[in-house]
């Protein structure tokens, strides 16, 4: 595969508190489109897990390796927006994505890169959900109650 074309191939990772809060972030490019982190493998080798490191590190500053990040054992195939496909090869019109979820102490300040994000927030998890245009962030969502480490609830 030429080296210039994204892999279909990414992660999602819902950050949260024990009383799922989550973090939202608006994409950059795309006004009010809010979103969970979110990313490609770099290559066709890297572990979904450190694909999961890498994105949350990239686009909040956060070291994911201080906290709990889970492996949902979720995997979802989705049409990709028309207006991304010129960065996949030709012909591909569908990614595969793995859940993850990462709970974090409380809600923390984060370093967005400005090249992806413009802002973010802070959200219950219902209102998080709501504010998403992807089905499969919004769906990751309302998993949380179900899914969270602490289990309680």
């Amino acid at each position: 595969m030429n080296p210039r074309y994204k892999i279909p191939r990414s992660v999602l990772v819902v950050i949260h508190t024990p009383d799922l809060q989550v973090l939202m972030m608006e994409r950059a490019g795309w006004k009010d489109f809010w979103q969970s982190v979110t990313g490609s493998v770099a290559d066709e080798s890297e572990p979904l897990r450190d694909t999961a490191i890498r994105e949350v590190r990239e686009e909040t500053g956060l070291d994911a390796s201080r906290y709990d990040l889970r492996d949902w054992g979720i995997e979802n195939s989705f049409e990709i927006f028309k207006r991304h496909r010129s960065r996949y090869a030709p012909g591909v019109t569908h990614n595969l994505e793995r859940v993850f979820g990462m709970e974090v102490p409380a809600p923390i300040e984060v370093a967005l890169d400005p090249a992806e994000h413009l802002s973010y927030r802070w959200l219950p998890y219902r209102e998080a959900a709501a504010l998403t245009l992807s089905w499969t962030n919004r769906d990751a969502i309302l998993l949380l109650p179900t899914k969270r480490p602490s289990g309680a609830g």
